[in-house]
Parts: C-alpha cells; sequence; structure tokens
C-alpha cells in the first residue's frame, strides 16, 4: 500500500512535526508504507512523513540501492555552500536551483532505538536537510529570496493548471 502524496497548499505542509516517542509495529508499517509511496513516484530519493499527511518527524529515502529510515532527525553541523537545482515530490515538475550547505552531520534514531550520526555531502547532504525542512513544516519556497520564490510559486501554478503531463519539468535558475 502507498500513500497520496500531499502538493503545495495542503496545511499538513507547513505544520512542525511530533517527535516518535515510541517505536512499535505502527511506526514500522508507516516507514514501509512510505518506502513504497517513495518507490511509486519513480522521482523522489526521499520522503518525509508530513509528505504523506503524517505529522511525525520519520524520514525515509534511498539513494543507490540502500533503503534508510531516521527518525526525529536534527543537523548537529554543516559547512560550506552547493548550489543544486532541487525538486519536491510535494511540489511535482518544478525544479528550482538552490544554495545550501555542502556537507551536513545529522542526528537521530533508527527503527532499533538507537542514536545515529550520518555525515554527508552534496546530494545527500541537500535531501537530509530538505526532509528535515518538511519535518518542521518549511517547504523549498520558504527557503528562497522573494523574487525567485514569486516567480517559483507562479511556474508551479501554471503547472498545476495545465496538468502537465508525467515528465515535463520546469528549471528555474537562481538570480
Amino acid at each position: 500500500m502507498s500513500y497520496q502524496i500531499r502538493t503545495f497548499g495542503d496545511p499538513v505542509l507547513a505544520s512542525q512535526a511530533a517527535a516518535v516517542t515510541n517505536i512499535d509495529g505502527k511506526i514500522a508499517r508507516i516507514v514501509e508504507e512510505m518506502f513504497d509511496t517513495l518507490y511509486d513516484s519513480d522521482s523522489g530519493i526521499g520522503l518525509a512523513a508530513p509528505q504523506v499527511g503524517i505529522q511525525r518527524q520519520i524520514f525515509v529515502w534511498d539513494m543507490d540501492d540502500e533503503p534508510m529510515v531516521i527518525l526525529n532527525p536534527t543537523i548537529a553541523e554543516s559547512d560550506g555552500e552547493w548550489v543544486y537545482e532541487e525538486g519536491c515530490l510535494s511540489i511535482p515538475g518544478l525544479y528550482v536551483e538552490m544554495t545550501r550547505p555542502k556537507t551536513v552531520l545529522m542526528k537521530g534514531i533508527d527503527m532499533n532505538g538507537n542514536e545515529i550520526s550520518l555525515e554527508a555531502d552534496e546530494l545527500e547532504a541537500r535531501l537530509f536537510q530538505h526532509e528535515l525542512d518538511h519535518l518542521n513544516g518549511v517547504l523549498m519556497f520558504d527557503r528562497m529570496q522573494p523574487e525567485q520564490r514569486k516567480q517559483a510559486i507562479a511556474e508551479y501554478k501554471k503547472l498545476s493548471e495545465q496538468a502537465s503531463p508525467v515528465g515535463e519539468i520546469k528549471r528555474l535558475r537562481a538570480e
């Protein structure tokens, strides 16, 4: 089973997710269904629980066929700067050039309740920051300068109104 991905405008995407306090069968099922949703998306590499309407601090990702999950994550350290086109399953079809830290150290809890620390750079670091933003009710639009945000939202609305075919992508450059 997979969930429906919530898209821009859904109030759940603007809300802070609650910490996971009990890792049980319910959390395991949520994680399993989140992976199903991620794989069904065909284009995503990560998915946060609020994107499927669940207000818990959980996100899953799969880079290089290595499925991973983290609960209650935080960014402990970050360094550098990296510009890259960022997309979001909750803002389908739109990719925007964004600057984020190049490296991060993320801490959280695994499904066994163990504390974990993960170092990442470039794409994986960006993934961690992007999904953590979702857990805090922040979308990539919120990270943009006012003019870039205005342009990106206008482009997204155009894409949404056109009900564009799968695969059509609009890319915006940072100004």
